[in-house]
């Protein structure tokens, strides 16, 4: 465990750094601040420690260095775990690690940007993994999360917000948007409803039958 806050095993949520577009330094010490257990996956390691940053446990296939070298990179109470399970990605594995420790909720950065192929396999994880574990995307620009019917959240006035479906989304129907849903179909790519807003401050409600649905609040 870091010395970032003194917390009980997985009190708070945990942090995963991935290998995609960073984030404002900003953003990423809130983070930091707030997560007290870290995942490097191991593709972000000479970021992470040209940074400066504390982590707990490096993760990956390490096929493009060997677990004996990264050994001699991280500091002595680095947990090294190498996964090299090729049907995995090293963020699923990054999840699995989390699950397995009992860990409720984790935020995840420098998943998105650079390679397409990579930000869209990160999207879907989030909806592959969100019975397992509460997930949350984070870069500069919007948090991402998949979203059960039932969804409650209290939101300012004017809050940008976008519900994108994975697949069809049947009978979605929403409260306190500019634009509500009164349970119509939606699916990907066909149609989504992007680009609403919160039309009051309060609770925003989303409900709908079936299907797998990502929130993502954006700003510019």
């Amino acid at each position: 465990m870091s010395s970032h806050h003194i917390v009980r095993e997985g009190q708070e949520p945990a942090l995963i750094i991935a290998n995609g577009e960073p984030c404002a330094r900003e953003v990423l010490d809130q983070l930091l601040e707030w997560n007290p257990f870290i995942v490097v996956l191991d593709g972000a390691l000479p970021r992470v420690l040209n940074l400066g940053i504390k982590f707990d446990v490096l993760l990956g296939d390490f096929d493009h260095t060997s677990v004996t070298e990264v050994k001699n990179l991280v500091p002595p109470d680095t947990e090294i775990v190498y996964a090299p399970d090729q049907e995995k990605t090293d963020l699923e594995k990054g999840l699995d690690l989390l699950v397995e420790r009992r860990y409720e909720a984790v935020n995840i950065v420098w998943a998105t940007g650079w390679r397409s192929d990579h930000y869209m396999n990160n999207i879907a994880t989030l909806a592959r993994y969100q019975d397992k574990i509460r997930l949350v995307m984070i870069d500069n620009h919007s948090r991402i999360y998949p979203i059960n019917s039932g969804f409650r959240k209290h939101f300012p006035a004017h809050h940008n917000v976008s519900l994108i479906p994975l697949n069809k989304v049947v009978n979605l129907k929403t409260e306190n948007l500019v634009w509500n849903l009164d349970g119509r179909n939606i699916e990907y790519p066909y149609q989504t409803s992007s680009s609403n807003r919160v039309a009051d401050a309060g609770v925003v409600t989303v409900t709908f039958d079936s299907g797998k649905l990502l929130m993502m609040e954006c700003w510019d």
